[in-house]
């Protein structure tokens, strides 16, 4: 948990404005679509209540970090799974889906990684997501095996992966992720794509691309880690249409919203409303399949620490009440 000031000002002012968790019933129960959280390990083994809520509230659960490669295979042929394992024996035990998160992504990886010639990562590639997609074969609902490849621009983002292996690694990494689990649904994720512009117009390319090619590709992440600091994003509603006019599942993969502290009554309404918007957005389209958020309580937001001077960004505060933006999606 984070001390800083502006954090203990922000909860003072979330806990006046939160409702009884009885007031409602589980979020879970009011859609027919899965209703997730990312997750951490350590939460979910040491705090009861936090287990309680999770339990409680989704049916759908995502390792927030368990199953990065950097987590996995920090050292070169030495694999941790513990806190992978972990979350997945608890959604099954706990009846809840898996949603698999990441496979491929520059970010949280391993050093050993970028130093291999192009011949040795493609290899390595194929052999780091057949290892982790096959370990859990049958037990993962959906992967996301690419993520963020798109600068804001639309261009290629010049990752390790897209300067040695060239614009191909996507579509092979879909049909490695296919081979070593022929029943996960296989999607790309990225953040800013929910409204209309330039990187989720080159998005709707790529997949409509891969359609094309025949690739094994079943869906689209949208990220939606939104700002009260700016507008709501034009045009979400037929953003999703158009991806799912191809053919495509989407999800909302990593929902929350940001607010500027100090927190105000104001300024959780806003919040409500944006949390309501993306909810209603996917609502609008059937083949919007999930909505999960990245993280459920403020008291384990990655928020703060990324983004200085903003915080209170999920559904439940600190001491895991319910927010105004709970209330809008399950009133």
């Amino acid at each position: 948990m984070r001390t800083r000031l502006a954090a203990g000002i922000a909860v003072l002012v979330v806990l006046s404005q939160t409702v009884p968790a009885s007031a409602a019933g589980p979020l879970k129960s009011v859609t027919n679509r899965y209703v997730g959280s990312a997750v951490a390990v350590q939460h979910l083994n040491a705090e009861a209540d936090y287990k309680k809520v999770l339990t409680r509230e989704f049916d759908s659960v995502t390792p927030e970090n368990e199953m990065k490669w950097g987590v996995v295979e920090a050292v070169r042929g030495q694999h941790d799974w513990s806190g992978a394992d972990a979350i997945v024996a608890y959604a099954k035990k706990t009846g809840k889906s898996v949603r698999g998160h990441t496979l491929v992504w520059h970010s949280q990886l391993p050093d050993w990684v970028s130093g291999l010639d192009a011949a040795e990562l493609r290899g390595v590639v194929k052999d780091h997501i057949r290892t982790e997609a096959g370990r859990y074969r049958g037990k993962i609902r959906a992967w996301d095996v690419v993520n963020e490849a798109f600068n804001e621009d639309g261009t290629r983002r010049q990752t390790v992966f897209q300067e040695k292996l060239g614009d191909r690694y996507i579509a092979d990494a879909l049909r490695w992720a296919h081979a070593a689990d022929p029943k996960a649904k296989l999607y790309i994720n990225d953040y800013n794509i929910e409204g209309l512009n330039p990187k989720s117009d080159a998005t709707y390319e790529l997949v409509k691309s891969l359609k094309r090619q025949g690739v094994p590709i079943h869906g689209v992440g949208i990220q939606g880690h939104l700002s009260l600091m700016y507008g709501f994003p034009s045009g979400m509603k037929e953003n999703i249409a158009r991806f799912a006019a191809l053919g495509l599942d989407v999800a909302i993969t990593e929902a929350d919203v940001r607010i500027p502290l100090p927190v105000t009554p104001e300024k959780l309404d806003a919040q409500a409303s944006y949390f309501g918007q993306v909810w209603d957005a996917c609502h609008a389209v059937r083949r919007c399949v999930e909505f999960t958020t990245w993280g459920f309580t403020d008291r384990h937001s990655w928020v703060p620490d990324v983004f200085p001077g903003e915080g209170a960004a999920c559904l439940f505060d600190e001491n895991l009440r319910p927010k105004p933006a709970y209330t809008r999606l399950n009133p």
